[in-house]
């Protein structure tokens, strides 16, 4: 069986966004992962945010070996995947008004929190109310999203704007309208998304620099380990343990 070219094209397109984000988005990596920091050393909660897809990317960070241990997921019922029946109803879910504040006033989230909100159009009002509610309540609040859809779509809130403009921060994952990356004759509409790899990706340098910058500072990042590897449950107890009252997936 000869290798396939639309699979090498897709790996091709997914490499050169990922170069893309590492050179065009350092400065922002740079600037979320200090506030990551910041939040970390003074004694903050971290927690992450997605609708539908842009979920996957929220989740990777969480309760995650190799990851911080603080990072919580801001669930909203219903548009956490595609396990919600139908599906299509998470898709609808992000476009209510009034969802966000409802979340956000019954999380443990508070000034001084950060918040981080995924969203690849940027355009629903769920995630744009929710980087206004949480900036409201005094929270950070960092954006990954495709600067892309500003400029070539509506925003489906009513203030007409998009989630890039109520961040502290904003990491621009470059992804195309449409998140498509192939096309080729005999097939009608463009397939093979890419935002998961390079969203996903955006977040784990961010998490990088956050452990790079704690430790710049003295102070230790509250990793996990993998259960996996010997001796990874004791590691993970203990940080539990230290950082209890910072960690709600386990309550």
């Amino acid at each position: 069986m000869s290798d396939s070219k639309l699979a090498g094209q897709f790996f091709d397109a997914a490499i050169g966004l990922l170069e893309r984000v590492r050179d065009e988005e350092s400065g922002s990596i740079a600037a979320a992962g200090a506030a990551i920091a910041d939040t970390v050393a003074a004694g903050g909660r971290l927690f992450a945010f997605g609708a539908g897809h842009s979920s996957l990317a929220a989740q990777d960070v969480v309760y995650r070996a190799g990851g911080l241990a603080l990072m919580n997921l801001l669930a909203v019922p219903g548009t956490v995947g595609v396990d919600v029946m139908p599906a299509t109803l998470g898709s609808a879910l992000e476009r209510v008004d009034g969802l966000a504040s409802a979340v956000l006033d019954s999380s443990p989230a508070r000034s001084g929190d950060l918040l981080v909100i995924i969203s690849l159009s940027g355009r629903n009002a769920l995630p744009v109310e929710m980087a206004q509610n949480a900036r409201a309540l005094g929270l950070t609040v960092v954006g990954v999203t495709s600067v892309a859809y500003t400029t070539g779509t509506k925003s489906r809130h009513a203030s007409g704007g998009f989630l890039r403009d109520h961040c502290d921060i904003v990491l621009d994952s470059k992804i195309a309208i449409g998140d498509a990356e192939l096309a080729t004759e005999g097939v009608e509409t463009p397939f093979a998304p890419a935002s998961t790899v390079v969203t996903s990706a955006l977040m784990q340098a961010m998490m990088a620099t956050a452990a790079e910058e704690l430790v710049a500072r003295g102070i230790e990042p509250p990793l996990l380990r993998s259960g996996n590897v010997d001796g990874g449950h004791e590691w993970n107890g203990r940080v539990m343990r230290e950082y209890g009252d910072r960690i709600f997936y386990r309550h």
